[in-house]
């Protein structure tokens, strides 16, 4: 690919950031706790999408994570996808537990 990617963390708005050609074309939402960064959200915007960019944001955005000592908590569908789907090294994940159902939380 011969275009300007970058992924840099924002930790001003709690996200990584990927450009393209300089533009902001995705996000990846974090909260820091003690320990732990947990990924809440990712998104592309429609006009990036297909050219690879989630992927490539979530494999800079872990290993930056990993490389922190931080252990990953993904709460976001495709980071925890990513995870599932790919290694890792040196990551530390904590796997939350996710109610099946939404109203099941509710009566809890």
């Amino acid at each position: 690919m011969t275009d300007d990617i970058t992924v840099t963390r924002n930790d001003e708005a709690s996200r990584y950031e990927i450009h393209f050609d300089e533009t902001l074309a995705g996000f990846a939402q974090f909260e820091r706790r003690p320990g732990e960064i947990l990924f809440t959200h990712t998104e592309v915007d429609p006009a990036f999408q297909g050219k690879g960019l989630a992927a490539v944001l979530a494999a800079d955005a872990l290993a930056d994570a990993a490389a922190s000592g931080d252990t990953i908590v993904p709460y976001c569908p495709y980071i925890a996808r990513y995870l599932k789907r790919n290694e890792l090294a040196g990551a530390k994940v904590r796997w939350p537990q996710l109610p099946d159902d939404p109203a099941d939380a509710a009566s809890a």
